[in-house]
Order: C-alpha cells, then structure tokens, then sequence
C-alpha cells in the first residue's frame, strides 16, 4: 500500500505564495509521474502540473509563469510553489502518483486526501 500525504494549504491574500508538499510513502519500487490536481466547488477537478521521473514537466495555461512543480526522487516527494495567487486559485489540491509497488512492479494510481488552499481578494 502506498500513501500520500499533502501539506502546506492555507487561506492568503491575493497576490500571496504558498508551497505544497507531497510526500509518498509504502511499498514503493518507483514513482513514474507525479501531479497536482484541483477542485474548486461545483467544478470538476483539473489538471494544475505535471512532473515525470526524468524532470519533464507540463503546466495548465491558467497557472503558467506562476506555479512552479518540483520533485525530489530521493524523497518521494513533490512540490509546487504557487506564487501571485489569484482568487481563482480558490480549490482542494490533490497530489496523485503513478507508482510501481511491491516485486512485480505493478504500476499503480494514487491520490492524496486534498488539502485546501484559499486566496482571498
């Protein structure tokens, strides 16, 4: 089993930063591609960035030039610095992982529990 646990969420004013982190942990071989998703109320969840094992990275066009996704392989762990905060940026992040557990290697899909981020006008 693996786990991913979230933190860094908080209520800032616009034009603020903040960082969230993402640590995995549990029978984990190899994490392939890890992302941060959001979901503000009444909305689907979408796609905020991207990271692969390799450091290739995607951004959506809405936080492009603001959000920047790290990883470090050694800790399992990923991040996203998301600086001038908008209103709009109002959601539950999500951490998900595309991991390959356990001897066999099979590659397996995980979400964090969200941790909420809101930015005030």
């Amino acid at each position: 089993q693996v786990q991913l646990v979230e933190s860094g969420g908080g209520l800032v004013q616009a034009g603020g930063s903040l960082r969230l982190s993402c640590a995995a942990s549990g029978s984990i071989f190899s994490i392939k591609f890890m992302a941060w998703y959001r979901q503000a109320p009444g909305k689907q969840r979408e796609l905020v960035a991207t990271i692969s094992s390799g450091g290739r990275i995607n951004y959506a066009d809405s936080v492009k030039g603001r959000f920047t996704i790290s990883r470090d392989n050694a800790k399992n762990t990923v991040y996203v610095q998301m600086n001038s905060l908008k209103p709009e940026d109002t959601a539950v992040y999500y951490c998900n992982a595309a991991v390959e557990v356990g001897p066999l290697r099979i590659e397996r899909d995980y979400w964090g529990q969200g941790t909420q981020v809101t930015v005030s006008s």
